[in-house]
């Protein structure tokens, strides 16, 4: 199922200048799922990562996949009132392939296990065919 920025609005607390998804495909509910973002230009930390060659910083990166898994995982309780997700964790993040102003990004996740209220996920970005990080990372299902 395809959800547009306002939905993702819904499912998770982030807003501009920190939210890095501007849509995302639900592939399995809680499961699996590919959010997707073009970085533009104008974003603000082109301004000081690097001034004279900007790169999207990997910790961006990473803070999209988790983001993505956020919506695949809050689109499964969005029934349920009062629910966050809270990232907990990151590992073996990799970083292979600059990602540059105005490249669209794929971010690829999929569970890896779930105890009670904690997810651990695999992600994988992609600029076209071409893996430009990946990494580990978990979050919880928090009441607010």
């Amino acid at each position: 199922m395809k959800i547009n920025s306002d939905e993702i609005k819904l499912l998770i607390p982030h807003r501009d200048p920190f939210l890095f998804i501007d849509e995302c495909d639900v592939i399995k509910l809680g499961i699996k799922g590919i959010g997707y973002r073009k970085f533009l230009k104008n974003e603000y930390f082109f301004n000081g990562h690097f001034p004279n060659m900007p790169i999207v910083p990997g910790v961006i990166l990473i803070e999209a996949m988790a983001q993505t898994a956020g919506v695949v995982v809050s689109k499964k309780y969005e029934h349920l009132p009062n629910k966050s997700v809270l990232f907990m964790s990151v590992s073996k993040a990799k970083f292979r392939k600059p990602v540059y102003p105005e490249d669209r990004i794929s971010f690829n996740v999929e569970i890896l296990n779930n105890v009670k209220n904690v997810y651990k996920f695999i992600g994988i970005a992609y600029k076209m065919d071409m893996k430009v990080c990946e990494s580990e990372f978990s979050a919880m299902i928090s009441n607010t």
